[in-house]
């Protein structure tokens, strides 16, 4: 692994001229300490003065949720209509973790214990938050959140994609709390592992591939197992198309779902199951789901399909684009050098059909996330057929299912190895107001959505012998 560059420079991916300014590194012990010596205080702050500061950080993001949301837009590429919605989501976040932290930091006192007893959650201590590029905020701040409010000061570790907009939404809110309570620290991969392996860092929340997520997850239980690893991960999610689906709505919310945020989205639709006898009626549907989804300018107010992050990107959606033996083309799929007089990481979907579910899961594109806008589609004939071939892959993030039958979807809910199961909607849907986390190769269980505070604290009881304390 080659060291973290002391500085760098990213360039707008919708056009590569666009150059954004230069940034630095961080130096881990500067961070650290700074969590350290404010994490006896904050933890004695009470709740609801956490809660009021917390408010207070809320009106300042909703107060710039456009600001954000041009940041978003032009560091990642990311459709403007789409940025706006994670910006907003920022704010409605916070919303939703006050309410978990009234609910789960509440103490409780068990009425059918022999002797007076309390159970309570106490902060764990200073907090690391490594936040992806697709949704450098979003993704950020639902467990920066959880964690401050929880009594934990927190880092954030930002993707070296999207430092320039972390740091503004740093500037936001980290003034409001008391120095060291919340801090950004911009880098690689060095500096992460840096922070995450150092003892005073007491949780960690990744975001990212299972493949470092699994070795870091591996590392820490080894050396520390007392730290908490939350990890969100990656997805190879399905939507099951039954018979009796309505196409044209099934065709619909696979297209969005493999296309927002250009397939790069931990819940995006990367495979479609559907019943063989019907595989042509629905193609049919499909094909024209896609032609609103052309590559553009993503600050265009009209986009529906910005450019990949980085070059890197596109090199992986190419190797979509070779032939294979087992599987045709429905859509063939483009790299696009420029949108007019921009050059960018633009591509045209890739849609592609195969012969059968054995090919296909001989196939290593069967367990590749190509996080881009592919879209693989394998006819199977039979529920018992479709739940074997959706288990054969080791992801279990979010599956969709479109039927009309309420029986196949509870049968199929109960059987497929996923955390998140949908009736006839996208695999994209995935609400704040819920629990959200992966099974299998997409996490380790921990909800990213609603709930998240309980692994942001440590569960301690009290009990004492009765009558015995004044």
């Amino acid at each position: 692994m080659a060291p973290d560059p002391t500085s760098w420079q990213n360039a707008n991916p919708g056009d590569l001229s666009d150059l954004l300014p230069e940034i630095s590194a961080s130096h881990s012990e500067t961070v650290l300490a700074g969590a350290t010596a404010a994490a006896p205080g904050w933890a004695a702050t009470p709740l609801p003065e956490r809660i009021e500061l917390l408010r207070a950080a809320q009106k300042a993001l909703y107060a710039h949720q456009e600001e954000l949301a041009q940041g978003i837009c032009r560091e990642i590429g990311k459709p403007i209509v789409e940025a706006r919605s994670e910006s907003a989501a920022l704010v409605t976040k916070i919303d939703f973790a006050i309410s978990d932290a009234e609910r789960f930091l509440t103490e409780e006192s068990p009425d059918d214990c022999p002797q007076p007893s309390r159970v309570r959650l106490r902060p764990r201590g200073p907090t690391l938050v490594v936040g992806p590029f697709n949704f450098p905020l979003h993704l950020s701040n639902g467990p920066s959140t959880a964690h401050l409010l929880a009594g934990n000061p927190v880092i954030l570790k930002p993707s070296p994609l999207a430092p320039h907009v972390c740091a503004r939404y740093a500037q936001l809110i980290a003034p409001i709390f008391p120095p060291g309570v919340f801090q950004v620290a911009q880098g690689g991969a060095h500096l992460a592992r840096a922070l995450a392996f150092d003892p005073r860092i007491r949780s960690v929340v990744f975001t990212g591939s299972f493949t470092a997520g699994r070795a870091l997850l591996a590392e820490l239980a080894a050396l520390d197992p007392a730290k908490d690893v939350a990890l969100e991960l990656g997805g190879k999610n399905a939507v099951i198309v039954l018979r009796d689906a309505d196409f044209f709505r099934a065709a619909s919310s696979i297209a969005e779902a493999t296309c927002l945020t250009a397939g790069q989205r931990c819940n995006a639709t990367a495979r479609v199951l559907v019943e063989a006898s019907v595989l042509s009626a629905f193609i049919r549907d499909l094909t024209p789901a896609f032609l609103p989804y052309q590559p553009n300018w993503p600050a265009d107010e009209s986009t529906k399909l910005g450019p990949l992050t980085t070059s890197a990107s596109v090199d992986r959606f190419r190797t979509a684009l070779q032939p294979i033996d087992g599987a045709t083309f429905v859509l063939p799929g483009k790299v696009v050098e420029k949108i007019g007089l921009r050059k960018g990481y633009y591509v045209e979907p890739c849609v592609r059909a195969w012969s059968n579910s054995p090919t296909y899961l001989a196939h290593p594109s069967a367990r590749q996330e190509f996080f881009a806008p592919v879209l693989e589609i394998i006819p199977i004939e039979g529920i018992e057929a479709i739940i074997s071939a959706h288990n054969a892959v080791p992801f279990g993030l979010t599956a969709s299912v479109f039927t009309a039958s309420r029986k196949n979807f509870e049968h199929l809910a109960n059987h497929l190895l996923v955390s998140n199961v949908y009736a006839n909607l996208p695999t994209t849907f995935s609400p704040s107001a819920l629990p959200f986390g992966g099974w299998g190769d997409s996490g380790n269980h921990h909800p990213g959505g609603r709930g998240f505070i309980r692994f942001a604290t440590d569960e301690q009881v009290l009990q004492e012998a009765r009558d015995s304390l004044s």
